[in-house]
């Protein structure tokens, strides 16, 4: 008798994650060949020698003893008031009761996700976006709906063309802000016009904050949840980027508007919450001595830090190129190079990403896995040392190179 195949669920065949995808399968086959591959996919401080605080190790190993038994459905109560008090501190009326904390911000995406849509929903999101977001909303039986961010705007949404973009379905307005990919930082103006859209609408906002800190020169990071008053407000943070702890798996959510909208919303968040008994116990104990202890990234940042001189490798690397061009990023932890239509036409990001991989043992993330239609963009992390980026900026180049004789070649053959 012929065994049949397990069937899956149909809710995942647009579901996309290339970050984690199939070119990273590659990767971890060529690994295991051997051969050494520079990971530009994925921003991991860890995998390229930054480590956690020590205040933080010291924190979690002092409460190893108090983290063997669940604690409360949303969090600890002094991680969860130092949240509520950092958001204070940046004028949003915020209170512990309102503070989620979950395993990573990943987590909390989803169970915001599942609380809000019914099937149809729609959910405005930023192209481009950290796919997560689109995914989310996807298995949840919502419909992404995608506002352009382009590089001839500086990655920055247009209010208008967001707001033409609301049906009655629409149910959320998402803002992801420093921006991942394009380490776009929102100015103060455009996150007004995104709180009055959410006014007239009456949207709920969902504004992804998990590289608050993480700004170069000057760069002014504008938190949401102050401007949005009484809108309903969730605002996401967490330690995996700023404090440089990914592995902790610490993120948190604050809700913010008026109390009577939003009581529903926290009412299923909480039932969402009390299903998976409660996050990571031992972790959360880093979360206030992280908040309420020294910016070390800043440190990394600024002017001779590692962070801002890897900016910079990666900046000199695309001026140099005979194809790329780049807005260079303000926040986060990525850049986002453009290669130029007219140098390169017909350029396929996935196809080049594959080649990358396999001439130059290095993985990138095509553009095109962050929802936008170019196939002509790439994201890489900024984590390496400068002179290796500068290498790999160097190894870029050299495929490039090769894709465009290759191109020629068959334009000639055609």
């Amino acid at each position: 008798m012929q065994q049949q195949t397990v069937a899956v669920s149909t809710r995942l065949d647009q579901v996309r994650y290339d970050i984690r995808g199939p070119l990273s399968r590659r990767a971890h086959e060529l690994e295991a060949e051997g051969r050494r591959i520079l990971r530009l996919n994925i921003g991991n401080p860890g995998l390229f020698g930054f480590r956690v605080p020590q205040h933080l190790r010291e924190a979690i190993a002092a409460k190893l003893p108090n983290s063997e038994a669940y604690c409360h459905q949303q969090g600890l109560v002094e991680a969860r008031e130092a949240i509520a008090a950092q958001h204070r501190r940046h004028g949003a009326d915020a209170a512990a009761e309102r503070v989620f904390v979950g395993n990573g911000v990943s987590e909390l995406i989803g169970i915001t996700l599942t609380a809000l849509l019914d099937a149809g929903d729609e959910v405005l999101l930023p192209a481009p976006d950290y796919p997560l977001w689109t995914a989310a909303t996807r298995l949840n039986g919502g419909v992404p709906v995608h506002y352009p961010c382009p590089p001839e705007r500086a990655h920055l949404p247009d209010p208008d063309e967001i707001e033409a973009r609301i049906t009655p379905r629409t149910k959320a307005l998402v803002v992801i802000n420093p921006n991942n990919p394009t380490g776009a930082v929102y100015p103060r103006e455009i996150l007004r016009a995104l709180v009055a859209i959410a006014a007239r609408h009456g949207l709920v906002l969902l504004c992804d904050e998990i590289y608050d800190s993480v700004l170069y020169d000057g760069a002014p990071f504008e938190p949401l949840a102050p401007l949005a008053g009484d809108v309903p407000c969730i605002s996401y943070g967490g330690l995996s980027k700023v404090h440089l702890a990914c592995g902790y798996r610490v993120g948190w959510l604050s809700v913010t508007g008026a109390g009577k909208r939003i009581q529903p919303l926290l009412h299923a968040l909480d039932l969402l919450a009390s299903l998976r008994l409660c996050s990571n116990v031992t972790a959360q104990w880093a979360i206030k001595p992280a908040l309420e202890g020294p910016n070390e990234i800043g440190e990394l940042t600024r002017p001779g830090g590692r962070l801002h001189a890897a900016r910079a490798a990666i900046v000199d690397g695309v001026a140099r190129s005979g194809f790329l061009d780049l807005v260079t990023p303000q926040g986060a932890l990525y850049a986002f190079p453009r290669v130029d239509p007219e140098r390169l036409p017909g350029f396929d990001d996935e196809a080049f990403a594959l080649s990358l991989l396999e001439n130059e043992n290095i993985i990138l993330v095509p553009g095109s896995s962050f929802n936008i239609a170019a196939r002509n963009h790439f994201r890489l992390t900024m984590l390496p040392e400068p002179a290796v980026l500068g290498e790999a900026l160097a190894a870029i180049e050299r495929e490039l190179v090769r894709t465009a004789e290759a191109s020629a070649g068959n334009r000639r053959v055609a």
